[in-house]
């Protein structure tokens, strides 16, 4: 498959495809007119890389999991692992956001003629704003 017809079946630019390819996400041969040439499993590839990013993983962390995803029958294991450790930074995110969240709501509900960002006596210690 051209880049084209890759770019076409997956929904991602050439752009991205030739990224994923510099990252070595992606290879493709080249064809005696220098084009590249994707094998048909590169779509499989590149949808796995989506769901993979759309779950909040990164680039790297989709890399460093390359080795397992060769044979992911014998690696289902650590790539349950995978997802048990992405769960629980999404729990710490999620918990560090209802901090915030507070924090903003207690700011709105003090006197509005004062700034809200400035520091008052209870916030001098909050983490959430600095000077």
């Amino acid at each position: 498959m051209q880049i084209g017809e890759i770019a076409s079946a997956t929904g991602l630019s050439r752009d991205t495809l030739r990224f994923y390819e510099k990252r070595g996400l992606l290879r493709a041969r080249r064809s005696a007119n220098g084009y590249r040439d994707y094998p048909p499993e590169a779509v499989d590839w590149l949808r796995y890389i989506r769901l993979a990013q759309t779950l909040g993983f990164t680039l790297s962390e989709i890399e460093a999991d390359l080795p397992l995803l060769a044979e992911p029958e014998s690696s289902a294991p650590q790539l349950r692992a995978a997802l048990e450790r992405k769960l629980e930074d999404i729990d710490k995110r999620i918990e560090g956001l209802h901090t915030l969240r507070g924090e903003l709501a207690r700011r709105l509900g003090e006197d509005m003629q004062a700034c809200p960002l400035q520091a008052t006596s209870d916030s001098e210690s909050s983490p959430i704003l600095r000077p």
